[in-house]
């Protein structure tokens, strides 16, 4: 395989056609090896338009999905980022790379452990890993200048946007199958909050993401 041509098709061909045209944000796509955070036996697929998957019934987001959130959230070098669901590390080193310090939150050990593992062959120092779950939040690094659900929640708990410090933005994808809405939120102020919807897809569900009440009779 030639693994430079497979990533410069990637960014041309898939990323920059999805409106992703952030110069830092696509050279950085060049700096993460992807291929490294793939299993092994999926590495050939490393740069392919499909969530990969990477075990415990988890997938990795599409190469275009990792570059538009990115672009979208805006990182900045004096941020602290909570990600919630580390999966594959993927997405926590290109946040890593933007960021002062990522606070990454996986519910599923083995999963952590995978993840953990592609991190330290990568060799970011300003990434904290913890085990737990974190679909409302989590409070012990709080507040946080960027917020990153890697799953889809029913509905955005208050408890996870109250985390945000004052022109903090999160990223979620709002909704149940087959109508989700990938959203951008930012915080204004104090209790202050506006929201832009930014495209539509489908992605798993967070582990205990938070449900509408249903009706019982």
């Amino acid at each position: 395989m030639n693994l430079e041509q497979m990533r410069l098709n990637m960014v041309e061909q898939q990323i920059r056609t999805w409106e992703v045209l952030d110069q830092d944000v696509l050279d950085l796509l060049y700096i993460v090896p992807r291929e490294e955070f793939v299993p092994q036996k999926h590495r050939a697929l490393a740069f392919s338009d499909m969530e990969i998957p990477i075990g415990e019934g988890q997938r990795m987001w599409q190469p275009k999905m990792e570059a538009r959130v990115l672009q979208e959230l805006g990182v900045r070098k004096s941020d602290r980022v909570l990600e919630v669901g580390t999966g594959s590390g993927y997405l926590t080193a290109l946040l890593s790379h933007r960021a002062a310090q990522v606070c990454s939150v996986e519910i599923n050990p083995a999963l952590a452990a995978f993840g953990r593992g592609n991190l330290e062959r990568h060799g970011a120092d300003n990434i904290t890993l913890e085990i737990g779950d974190a679909a409302r939040g989590w409070t012990a690094r709080a507040p946080y200048d960027v917020i990153v659900l890697t799953g889809s929640t029913p509905l955005l708990p208050p408890s996870v946007v109250e985390q945000l410090a004052p022109g903090g933005r999160l990223f979620a994808v709002v909704g149940e199958a087959p109508a989700m809405t990938a959203r951008l939120v930012v915080s204004s102020g104090p209790n202050a909050w506006h929201s832009n919807d930014l495209f539509e897809t489908v992605i798993a569900p967070l582990a205990n993401a938070e449900h509408p009440p249903r009706f019982r009779f």
